[in-house]
């Protein structure tokens, strides 16, 4: 054997001898350098079985592309006082995060009372949109001195007695007269067509990837709900026998293709109480001003019924919206998931649900409720979702 062989197997049995210590010395080397797991590296993979959760992940790309070319006349309405703070902080953030923010409406928030500063500051960082306080004229909002307050009185301590909710509340009637007849009028407003209500504390479910506003000037519609339901009908108990009365004295307001038939059975003889819950509502300011749901509102006023009765809003606005406009003028949004506690509104049909990567529960939505008149919509429209 020649010296350069003999030189190899002395480095080799070194080598070797050097391996065998530190596999028993040095547990990592160990198994780095086994067999098995070198051999491993040779092994083709197996194909990775997909996770059940996998085919849930390809939602839709949420649209993030300003749009703010292109947009209506319109505002978003906010009635809030000081004390709502963090509830219109809330619904400010859910409306920014699942539309505004690409849209940038501008907002109007009206109080009886002057916005503090603190208000101003905390709602204004929200948005980049631009966002005004209003005060509202006193005459707008406190009960007018032609009511007879022993009379009203009476139907407060009536309905307190009675467990009616907001029975005995002053506050509650002005607000209900105001969102009836004038906030349309208030002069932040004025320069607007279209408005959409929110509250404070109200959650925004879905992503809205469409223009809500510009839908209902493009197909010529008058009013949008999310959700409906049966009014409380000890709160109005008069409220249908005076719209009867003005109806018979302004013919030429009702319009031919009307939606009585969603909100009377037996041809508008009896009121089936069921209206648009207005808390969310989407609307024509140029309707409200006109002339056929001014002499409404003017009428109902006079009866006293906001005061002697407690008459809401939504149930005047409904009426007055299926009366004196066209069926087809009445949009109901599907798409928006909508939230004021203890209702809910979640899309469904379709890929409604998916398309707005909504956070509520379909199983949980209102719309066929026992309480709801979303069936009867249905099938007064003969819609099939």
């Amino acid at each position: 054997m020649n010296t350069s062989a003999r030189y190899i197997i002395v480095v080799l049995a070194v080598i070797i001898s050097l391996h065998y210590i530190l596999s028993f010395t040095q547990e990592d080397y160990g198994r780095a350098t086994s067999l098995s797991n070198i051999a491993s590296k040779f092994k083709p993979k197996p194909v990775e079985e997909k996770s059940p959760v996998d085919e849930y992940v390809n939602a839709p790309a949420f649209n993030d592309t300003l749009h703010v070319d292109n947009r209506a006349n319109a505002s978003f309405v906010i009635l809030a006082r000081n004390s709502d703070l963090d509830g219109a902080v809330r619904s400010i953030r859910d409306i920014e995060d699942r539309f505004n923010r690409r849209y940038r409406y501008p907002y109007v928030f009206l109080n009886e009372e002057p916005f503090s500063d603190n208000f101003k500051k905390r709602i204004s960082v929200l948005t980049s949109a631009k966002v005004e306080f209003g005060l509202i004229p006193k005459e707008h909002w406190f009960q007018p001195d032609w009511i007879d307050e022993e009379k009203a009185k009476a139907s407060r301590d009536k309905m307190v007695k009675d467990n009616i909710i907001y029975g005995g509340s002053v506050s509650y009637r002005n607000m209900c007269r105001f969102n009836s007849g004038f906030f349309f009028k208030h002069e932040l407003l004025q320069k607007y067509r279209w408005y959409w209500r929110i509250e404070p504390d109200v959650h925004f479910h879905c992503d809205i990837n469409f223009d809500p506003f510009l839908h209902m000037e493009k197909n010529n519609k008058v009013y949008a709900f999310t959700i409906t339901m049966y009014e409380y009908e000890a709160t109005i108990p008069t409220l249908w026998g005076h719209v009867h009365d003005f109806m018979k004295l302004h013919p030429e307001y009702v319009h031919p293709n009307n939606a009585m038939g969603f909100m009377s059975e037996n041809g508008g003889e009896k009121f089936n109480l069921c209206h648009f819950w207005s808390n969310f509502e989407i609307a024509d300011m140029d309707f409200w001003r006109g002339p056929a749901y001014t002499a409404f509102f003017e009428y109902l006023d006079k009866q006293g019924g906001f005061y002697y009765e407690r008459w809401g809003d939504a149930p005047v606005h409904s009426i007055a919206a299926a009366l004196f406009t066209s069926r087809d003028q009445l949009q109901f949004f599907n798409e928006i998931g909508y939230e004021h506690n203890p209702y809910t509104h979640c899309p469904k049909g379709g890929n409604r649900w998916e398309e707005g990567r909504c956070s509520c529960d379909p199983a949980r939505s209102f719309d066929y409720d026992g309480y709801s008149c979303m069936s009867k919509w249905d099938r007064f429209m003969d819609l099939r979702w």
